[in-house]
């Protein structure tokens, strides 16, 4: 398994470590990987190790710059963070820079899981220069809606249908603003699945709204591979 490195960047006076895992061979494209709300966990860094030994270059981005544990929980860091839309943008295209200054010759592509599911889709909605995006179980409501034309990425969303965070409401309205924004969009739902359904560790926890579906996690990812290769040059 590949070694992931730490990758020191910065957002303005906020100081970020990125986690950057290596394919042994040359890579055909970079991947930006957004973690959840908890920053990287175990399986958001099986996912990068599984993207590099697929041929890619991948770096587990950093919301916060500090620490998540259970004295300093990912919830109110991510309600700060995502409280103004420019500042959380901000945040997410630090995380781009950095990547793009390892490889700047390659193209790009991002993924995320849960909060970084929903960032992913925000950085679509801003215009980012991005072949595509795939987002996990994801948050799909935004405070800043895509205007028409800014979407250029393709975009791929992987969502469970019993997840009590992204009612059937929350995905229409976001079906209604990707056409009217004009985006080239796929939606991917998983009969029976919830949120965080990527992640085997959520079956150990007391909370009903998460739980792992190894079908899902499987079709999703196949699905985000499949696309990948449909988008990067041959």
């Amino acid at each position: 398994m590949t070694t992931l490195e730490r990758i020191e960047y910065s957002d303005r006076a906020v100081a970020l470590t990125g986690y950057l895992a290596r394919p042994a061979t040359t890579p055909t494209a970079a991947v930006a990987v957004f973690p959840t709300i908890h920053n990287i966990t175990p399986r958001v860094a099986d996912k990068a190790h599984m993207l590099a030994d697929a041929g890619y270059l991948a770096m587990v981005m950093d919301f916060y710059g500090e620490e998540v544990s259970d004295a300093n929980p990912g919830p109110p860091l991510a309600q700060q963070l995502r409280a103004d839309t420019s500042v959380y943008r901000q945040r997410l295209h630090a995380g781009l820079a950095a990547l793009r200054g390892q490889a700047p010759e390659l193209p790009m592509l991002a993924i995320g899981f849960c909060m970084g599911g929903q960032a992913v889709l925000e950085l679509a909605r801003d215009g980012a220069d991005l072949l595509a995006v795939t987002s996990f179980h994801g948050l799909l409501e935004t405070q800043r809606p895509a205007e028409p034309g800014a979407v250029t990425a393709r975009l791929l969303v992987c969502h469970g249908d019993r997840d009590p965070l992204v009612p059937r409401e929350q995905v229409r309205t976001f079906m209604e603003e990707m056409d009217h924004a004009g985006a080239d969009w796929h939606l991917h739902i998983y009969a029976g699945a919830v949120h965080g359904f990527t992640d085997p560790a959520n079956d150990e926890k007391p909370l009903d709204a998460v739980a792992y579906d190894a079908s899902a996690d499987r079709q999703s990812w196949a699905a985000m591979l499949n696309l990948f290769d449909e988008v990067l040059p041959t």
